[in-house]
């Protein structure tokens, strides 16, 4: 795992997660459906079957033990998902690609200066989505800039994963190799979860989903196949409690920005006083660095150019967790039941009033 300030540019918005990227487009015109279609097929191209790392190399007398680890945690994390959670069966993370960078793509944010107000992008078939993904980061920095002249905040961030929503084989990447065990479930199960309940035009329930899910589901898969009293049980927590501690900080600055948004001033004003909240909650993230944190790789948030961008997609992946958490508890913490019941919901209505809705109807022992 990268060591932040890296990890919080990066990953922490989208924790293994990824998000769904518009590759379906591929079969649209255009310049960016064009580049990006054809990027992503080149990957796809180069993949090869999973099982074929365990082929011996020429001149040995078997794979590499690292290999065969790879793959068997691969499969059983997969097995986990599809029998265990009633999860998707597809043939995603059966194929593998060696590529020469440790992210798959760069993403574009965008929100409203003086308010939480989120910049779209809309699609066919996955109707509007608030982020653009890239291949080529240079293509993201021109997009961004091209945002930056509209006045809005914007944020570029890498990811390590998205979901083709079933429309492709995501395969897995050669940079995914040194990731801990709770990571690869983490992303695994997240990813697969946008590939079993996708509901057009709700990007943010369709996140906070995958985003709880994920976890989750990666902390029992963690649970039992290495107990609580392991090494890799106390890696998982550590990284999920330092993960919901940084998610509350940020919920807690967001609050306090909305309330400013919501006053009677003029745009000006607005800017001028939300660089000094920024300024004055980056001064209290350091002083209380010790006491919310248990590892170091949130300590470069004070360096961070935080905006509204950045903050939105705290608003976008981690705003319904403690809902979503709640509902889980009133189910009975039954993730396969759980994810049984997200399963019956359509874009129509409220998705988190009918998830709730459905789980006010189970009988719970």
């Amino acid at each position: 795992m990268k060591a932040l300030s890296t990890f919080v540019c990066s990953y922490l918005p989208v924790l293994a997660a990824g998000f769904m990227l518009p590759v379906l487009l591929i079969f649209c015109s255009g310049c960016y459906t064009l580049t990006q279609g054809v990027t992503m097929l080149g990957y796809l191209h180069k993949a090869v079957p999973l099982e074929s790392l365990l082929i011996p190399p020429e001149g040995s007398s078997g794979p590499e033990t690292e290999n065969r680890e790879f793959v068997e945690r691969i499969l059983d994390i997969r097995r986990f998902a599809i029998e265990e959670l009633g999860l998707k069966e597809s043939a995603n993370y059966t194929r593998y690609a060696a590529i020469d960078r440790d992210y798959l793509a760069a993403v574009v944010s965008a929100a409203a200066q003086d308010s939480f107000t989120r910049h779209e992008w809309w699609f066919p078939v996955v109707g509007a989505v608030p982020y653009k993904g890239f291949f080529n980061p240079k293509d993201a920095r021109r997009e961004g800039e091209k945002l930056k002249k509209q006045g809005l905040d914007v944020w570029i961030r890498q990811v390590d994963a998205f979901s083709t929503l079933g429309w492709f084989s995501d395969p897995l990447y050669s940079y995914m190799r040194d990731y801990p065990v709770y990571r690869l479930a983490d992303l695994i199960i997240h990813e697969t979860l946008h590939a079993t309940i996708y509901l057009k035009g709700r990007s943010q329930f369709n996140e906070a989903l995958a985003e709880f899910v994920g976890s989750e589901g990666s902390r029992l898969y963690i649970e039992k196949n290495f107990g609580l009293d392991s090494e890799e049980y106390r890696e998982m927590a550590d990284s999920q409690a330092d993960g919901a501690a940084y998610a509350a900080f940020m919920q807690e600055l967001i609050q306090a920005l909305d309330a400013l948004y919501a006053r009677d001033l003029d745009r000006e004003e607005k800017l001028q006083h939300k660089r000094l909240i920024i300024q004055a909650a980056q001064s209290r993230f350091d002083t209380n660095y010790g006491t919310l944190f248990r590892s170091d790789s949130y300590r470069g948030f004070s360096r961070l150019p935080v905006n509204n961008a950045y903050l939105e997609l705290f608003r976008l992946y981690y705003s319904g967790g403690g809902y979503l958490k709640d509902l889980y508890d009133r189910s009975g913490q039954d993730l396969p039941r759980f994810i049984a019941l997200a399963k019956t919901l359509t874009p129509k209505g409220d998705p988190m009033r009918r998830l709730e809705e459905a789980v006010s109807k189970i009988s719970v022992p």
